[in-house]
């Protein structure tokens, strides 16, 4: 039996899909419930966002009970998260600041950033989170800082390329990093030797390395003319890193630095079209790359990977509506037909 969804529930479910807080996700699932159309063909989707309601509800209730506090943890959003770490006054906030919407601080005086503060940035048709991190100092991290880093998709270690001491600022925070096991991923690293070093960090997790993207990003380009040769000099002396001078100020570069954030954070961006209508190419769907049309099916809808019966395809170099199994390669820009 067709499930005939209502507009009220489809506007329910754009707002759970959009929500960036997990009380903004429960009343959405709360809204979808209350809007769904009860019959039998529905049976399975309402006990699917009772089921997610619950699960919230406790999840919210035991963080109440939490005694502990992180102030550093921040809750991924978006396509990805990337975290801007740097020495105090080094431009971060700024950047951010000038990218997104989030309630940072820029001031000339230091430390005026106490804990993360997140915004999301636009780019194109996805949104991308940018974590403004408390500075780093010669004493270190803040305590509970490389958990955060950690966690994060993306790190873009910032420097002030118009300051004396810009080669001392990336000195510092790479060793830091590296304190913390914290290591710029390989680009080229062979797929097998990755696998066996993960197996053997597993076996002692005191040796576990985190491999993260890392971008150089060398910040207030409009002070200092020769900030590219600065960047050039700096790729000189760490070749396996990648550099970019960008001015927050004049927004030199920001959109290349936003740009290549969305390649560093490895995903596609994929647009659902209903069997019938026309695609929905306003809210593609964020997966990591590598992942297939049953991967897309379950992101839908649990019940649709359970019952996929195939799929059709739209997308650059490929057959207008073409057949694919459930195990098919999706690409960024792919347009999928689920039939269930």
């Amino acid at each position: 039996m067709p499930a005939n969804l209502t507009p009220d529930y489809q506007k329910a479910e754009t707002a759970y899909r959009e929500a960036t807080s997990p009380e903004e996700k429960l009343a959405a699932l709360e809204q979808m419930l209350a809007t769904i159309p009860k019959h039998k063909g529905t049976e399975k989707m309402q006990a699917d966002i009772k089921s997610r309601i619950a699960r919230m509800r406790a999840a919210q209730a035991s963080t109440k009970k939490a005694k502990h506090f992180d102030p550093y943890h921040v809750e991924r959003s978006g396509a990805g998260q990337a975290v801007l770490i740097g020495m105090p006054n080094a431009g971060k906030s700024a950047i951010v600041a000038a990218l997104s919407n989030a309630p940072v601080v820029v001031e000339s005086y230091p430390f005026s950033t106490h804990v993360p503060v997140p915004g999301m940035a636009n780019y194109e048709d996805v949104q991308i989170q940018l974590v403004d991190m408390p500075p780093y100092t010669d004493q270190g991290f803040p305590p509970g800082m490389p958990g955060a880093i950690r966690n994060a998709d993306v790190i873009c270690l910032v420097i002030d390329g118009s300051a004396a001491d810009s080669l001392d600022q990336l000195d510092l925070g790479l060793r830091l990093l590296e304190d913390r096991k914290i290591m710029p991923a390989r680009p080229h690293a062979d797929a097998k030797a990755e696998e066996q070093a993960s197996d053997e960090a597993l076996a002692e997790q005191d040796q576990v390395v985190w491999e993260k993207p890392l971008l150089v990003v060398v910040t207030k380009r409009d002070l200092f003319a020769g900030q590219d040769e600065v960047a050039a000099t700096l790729h000189e002396l760490y070749p396996d890193l990648e550099f970019l001078a960008v001015s927050a100020k004049s927004g030199e570069n920001l959109d290349r630095l936003l740009a290549r954030v969305w390649q560093l954070l490895d995903v596609v961006r994929v647009y659902a079209k209903p069997p019938g209508q026309k695609p929905d190419m306003d809210r593609p769907f964020t997966l990591k790359s590598g992942s297939t049309v049953l991967d897309l099916a379950r992101e839908i809808h649990r019940d649709f990977a359970e019952h996929l019966k195939f799929a059709r395809i739209w997308g650059e170099n490929k057959y207008a509506g073409q057949q694919v199994p459930r195990d098919y390669l999706l690409e960024d820009g792919d347009i999928l037909e689920i039939h269930v």
